[in-house]
């Protein structure tokens, strides 16, 4: 590396770390840096290798107010690339934020706190579903936070989602925004209710959107799309909370068939876990005389009718309360739970056997000789082994996050 390169090396800043990130209450909360947190991803705005070049001390500052999330965007540094070398362009990192903040945002701090006395006006959209409280070991009180179920007709909404979804971008990483247009969509955000100068006001916590898709001849299957948590109310509980009210919400309507997850994350699957099995666990069907007995059809129906769970997810609901209930210690009762469970998985390699059968009579010897090679019996039985010691350690958290709840 020559002395130019090295000199350009020192201008580039990640932009994980560069991207600053609040959610602000009171006045003091925008020079405060306990209150700042920082992008999980960047790279659907700045590249794979989420690296900005051409400024040193490079910090971009979101913030937003807590409620109606209105925001200041500035970009700062201590020097850029153009002011020493003439040769480079630096990157236009500000252009790329102003591709997904919608207008009207602040670009002048006291602009931005004058807003926040505005905060006060600020009240939850849509319809209360469901109240709750945390306790705050730190504070040594309880928080009490709402889930509302919001329509895109809901006055400010729409406006108000704009700024919300842009949070999508730094912790999901295969976010795209929605179009909110079309009526079959379904938002369910939490808020915090909190007291400001004897005052209550909200703060924006999380959300969820759900498409409801048309199931012939008169139902609709809801699938969860999008849901986030924001990093200041991570590891509380509200994403429990969230999706279980969601799914109560929908239990309610007749004409629900199921409920679904589009591309589902390993977090999610766990949280999903975690709701439906705490449901179910109160279900005649899934009593500790029932399950003893193996999966049923009755386990699937009750599921499906009373709670809108398909029967592949009411299947691995029965594996973790099975587990919960099986002495794993006595050699027996564990084998016939482990042989249950990998019978399951290994049904579709078992399906692809026979279709590799059906197929080997029309196959040349060197295609044959190919798929012979991927039919090895040892292999399989290490995989499954593999696949069923993965989900046992699965089912022992959420068994253990029962335990705990």
């Amino acid at each position: 590396m020559n002395a130019m390169e090295k000199k350009l090396a020192e201008y580039k800043c990640d932009t994980n770390e560069a991207i600053c990130l609040k959610l602000v209450r009171f006045a003091e909360d925008v020079d405060d840096e306990s209150t700042t947190f920082h992008p999980e991803y960047s790279h659907q705005l700045y590249g794979d290798d989420e690296v900005a070049f051409g400024y040193k001390g490079l910090q971009i500052q979101l913030y937003y107010s807590a409620g109606n999330l209105s925001t200041l965007f500035k970009v700062k540094y201590t020097s850029k690339v153009t002011e020493t070398f003439d040769c480079v362009e630096p990157d236009d990192v500000e252009g790329k934020i102003r591709e997904i903040i919608p207008a009207g945002f602040c670009c002048n701090t006291d602009d931005f706190i004058s807003l926040l006395e505005k905060e006060a006006n600020f009240k939850p959209f849509g319809t209360l579903l469901h109240t709750y409280h945390v306790h705050n070991v730190e504070e040594g009180g309880d928080f009490t936070y709402q889930i509302h179920k919001v329509d895109v007709s809901c006055p400010g909404f729409k406006e108000y989602h704009e700024r919300l979804q842009t949070f999508l971008m730094w912790f999901i990483e295969t976010a795209s925004f929605i179009d909110v247009d079309d009526d079959r969509w379904d938002f369910f955000l939490v808020f915090e209710k909190y007291n400001k100068d004897g005052e209550t006001l909200f703060a924006t916590v999380g959300y969820m959107t759900v498409y409801n898709y048309y199931v012939y001849p008169d139902k609709t299957r809801p699938r969860v799309s999008q849901m986030l948590v924001l990093p200041p109310f991570q590891g509380e509980g509200h994403g429990a909370q969230l999706l279980e009210a969601v799914h109560r919400f929908y239990c309610n309507l007749p004409k629900v068939q199921d409920i679904t997850a589009e591309d589902p994350s390993e977090n999610y699957v766990k949280l999903r876990d975690y709701v439906l099995v705490k449901l179910c666990q109160t279900l005649p069907s899934f009593s500790s005389d029932k399950l003893s007995l193996g999966f049923s059809d009755d386990m699937a129906t009750e599921a499906r009718e009373k709670l809108k769970i398909n029967k592949k997810h009411a299947r691995r609901v029965y594996e973790i309360l099975r587990l919960r209930m099986t002495d794993m210690s006595d050699e027996t009762k564990a084998r016939d739970y482990r042989l249950e469970v990998k019978r399951r998985l290994f049904a579709p390699t078992k399906k692809n056997q026979r279709e590799m059968t059906k197929m080997m009579k029309c196959l040349r010897p060197e295609e044959l000789a190919s798929h012979i090679s991927q039919m090895d019996t040892a292999l399989q039985h290490e995989e499954l082994e593999k696949s069923y010691q993965e989900v046992l350690a699965e089912y022992r958290r959420v068994i253990e996050r029962l335990a705990q709840a």
